[in-house]
């Protein structure tokens, strides 16, 4: 069996040790005589899954206990509406910073449903940057206060949050979840899709604080109100059951391979120094963004010769290491340097990049 190096954005590689029991229990999963991908939701077998990745990921990540945890669908993409119809309940008034495209579409969606203010922004140099913010242009009376943490496309990462006082902080936290410690007391609402850290895509996770439960707008569709799934324990309709299974045994794996974030935080800025290390002391290879806001998970560099980074996207793709191609938005390469990419797999990139960078000088 050949595997390849998988550097994609997402939906990314899922530790093998996951795979490999996912593989195993696939036709009778402990003993039911039946797959999780067929097994009612309803039953208790099944029960039993959804009840401890809950409580996994509670652990995991210490959640307190007044926050609800939600297993969704719709992708992240599903909460740029689902956080204003839910939220934007007082004033009509909402923050953004707008620090990539998801951030640009979240704020588009909710200036469907009230007024909001673009507090800051780094677009004027491809988002490169993490933009520093003046709370004097902060709206005092905002129902919430959004960014996204980590941006997959451009590479950058919050390392301070905005203080935003009594305005509850929502942050989309899709690719960097489980990735190093989180406070989340510090949010109202955190919202991650699931494909790039926790599992397969299809599952969506919301962690809200239970006082901002419940307020939705009279407009507000039924699946799109937390209170729905508040209510049923995500199980209004049909969870996306496999993907949280998934889910499930990549936080076992969390913690029987690193005990916890703390861990797995040391374990992924070894990672990405050897990466950055290289791109800082290289003549061909350049990183696109700020040493200070530099994210651990995605890593976007370019050579400078759209013709040559092709070449390379090529070369790399041939030698195992694939879906390195950038996005369109920047051009050039991103190493998406996930939680399951070992080590061995970033070593063994730069390898490569030095041998590609000595073969044109």
């Amino acid at each position: 069996m050949k595997r390849v190096y998988n550097f994609s954005a997402g939906p990314s590689m899922l530790p093998e040790a996951v795979l490999r029991k996912a593989a195993d229990e696939m036709l009778d999963y402990q003993g039911s005589g039946q797959s999780v991908m067929e097994m009612s939701h309803r039953s208790k077998v099944y029960d039993a899954i959804i009840k401890e990745a809950e409580a996994l990921l509670r652990e995991v990540m210490e959640i307190p206990d007044n926050y609800k945890v939600l297993f969704l669908q719709g992708g992240a993409s599903s909460q740029f509406a689902m956080v204003p119809l839910n939220l934007m309940n007082g004033s009509g008034k909402a923050d953004y910073v707008l620090t990539g495209q998801w951030a640009t579409k979240a704020q588009k969606e909710a200036a469907r449903y009230g007024e909001v203010n673009v507090v800051a922004s780094s677009k004027d140099k491809t988002f490169t940057y993490i933009p520093k913010l003046d709370p004097a242009t902060f709206t005092k009376d905002a129902d919430y206060f959004h960014i996204c943490m980590n941006n997959t496309i451009y590479g950058t990462k919050y390392h301070t949050l905005p203080e935003t006082g009594n305005v509850p902080l929502v942050a989309d936290i899709s690719s960097c979840i489980l990735s190093e410690p989180i406070d989340v007391s510090k949010f109202g609402l955190l919202y991650a899709g699931a494909q790039k850290n926790m599992g397969p895509a299809g599952l969506t996770v919301v962690i809200i604080r239970e006082d901002l439960v419940g307020h939705a707008r009279d407009i507000t569709p039924t699946m799109f109100n937390y209170q729905t799934h508040v209510d049923n324990g995500s199980m209004f309709n049909t969870p996306p059951c496999y993907a949280i299974y998934i889910a499930k045994l990549v936080l076992e794996w969390i913690k029987s391979e690193f005990g916890g974030l703390d861990k797995m935080k040391e374990y992924n800025e070894k990672k990405a120094k050897i990466l950055y290390d290289f791109l800082d002391g290289s003549k061909l290879f350049k990183g696109t963004v700020v040493p200070e806001d530099r994210s651990l998970m995605n890593v976007p560099f370019v050579t400078g010769d759209s013709d040559l980074d092709a070449a390379f996207v090529k070369a790399a793709e041939a030698a195992g290491f694939v879906n390195l191609k950038g996005h369109r938005t920047v051009g050039g390469m991103r190493a998406s340097i996930y939680n399951a990419m070992p080590i061995e797999g970033v070593e063994k990139l730069v390898e490569f990049m030095k041998e590609f960078e000595a073969n044109h000088q």
